[in-house]
Formats: structure tokens, sequence, C-alpha cells
């Protein structure tokens, strides 16, 4: 926000305030994703997410919020259809369009190094897998959200910011819901 503030352009703070909108909206829904999970499981711990994924119905109960976190990965990623950190006029990635050589091949060895960990952190949190078969889903995993470039084209800012607060979030907290009733029918009686 100071850096769009203090360039003095109007341009820049509006482009700050929608950045920061933007990662508003991710951010709460993958708190609440992380809160469904906690919920679900009882407890902080990696290892204890992944032991929890040995009972069959756990898969099934978590398949809507992996298709979430996949769409909240995508946008974290700037990846598209949501990806506006590039404006659709710019030929190149503008915001980079001043380093080259090993600085240019750092921001984007980052890129990939990101969707590589989160495609690592989507297999352990959401399957149960062995080794040999949670590596080939990783890179089905990295080959979707590379594809997704290709495939889907750019959304508008305000179809992003109805997507994230009036279908998603709704959508969400209606699962905690779900869940909590699930446990109490299951769990507790």
């Amino acid at each position: 926000m100071f850096i769009g503030w203090f360039s003095n352009s109007i341009y820049s703070l509006i482009g700050a305030v929608r950045a920061i909108s933007q990662t508003l909206s991710y951010e709460v829904r993958l708190i609440i994703i992380f809160l469904v999970l906690i919920i679900l499981r009882e407890r902080y711990s990696f290892i204890d997410f992944i032991k929890w994924q040995e009972y069959m119905w756990y898969g099934f109960i978590l398949r809507p919020l992996f298709l979430i976190f996949f769409i909240r990965v995508l946008a974290e990623l700037n990846r598209r259809p949501i990806d506006f950190v590039e404006g659709e006029s710019e030929l190149v990635s503008g915001f980079n369009v001043e380093y080259f050589r090993g600085v240019f091949a750092l921001i984007f060895i980052a890129e990939y190094g990101i969707i590589i960990f989160f495609s690592y952190l989507m297999v352990g949190i959401f399957t149960n897998l062995s080794r040999f078969s949670a590596g080939l889903y990783v890179n089905f995993i990295m080959f979707l959200i590379i594809l997704m470039r290709g495939v889907l084209p750019r959304i508008r800012y305000d179809e992003l910011m109805y997507l994230c607060w009036k279908i998603i979030l709704p959508f969400i907290l209606n699962y905690i819901v779900f869940i909590l009733i699930f446990k109490y029918i299951f769990v507790y009686l």
C-alpha cells in the first residue's frame, strides 16, 4: 500500500488497493480451509493430517475443499485465469522487465519452485498415496497448474471478487457447518 501511495500516481495507488483486496480474498479462503481441516482432525500437526488419510471417507469428504484449494493456489501463484499482476496489453511479464540474466532466472526459478511446493502441499493434505504414486500425483498437479495458463482465459477483476466473496466464501462456511454436523453424528454419537 505504501509503495502505491509514495509513487505519487493515482494508478499505482489503485493497483496497490486492488492487490491488497485480492490478497485478502485469497487469505480468507485459505484460513477457512485450514480451519475446516483442523476441525475435522482436531490437531494442528501436519503429521496428524497425513495419519487421518488412512480412512476411506476422509478422501471423499475433502474433494470439494481440494477443488477450492486448487483455485486458491492458482490465485496465489498468479496463474491464469487469475493473473492480475500482469496487464493484458503487456507483451512480456511487466513486473520483471528490468531484470536480466541471473536475477531474471532466479525470479522464474522461485515461481516454479512455489508451484512444486504447492503441489506437494496439496498431495500431503488431500491424498493418501504411496511415495511412487504421490510423485506421479505431484507431477499431475504441476501439469494442471501449468496447463491452466494455456487453456483458460483471464477473468475480470469484478468476477474474481464475486467468485471469492459471493460463491466460494458461502460454500466454505456451509461446508464448516456440514463438517460439524458430520463429526457430531458419526464421531460423538
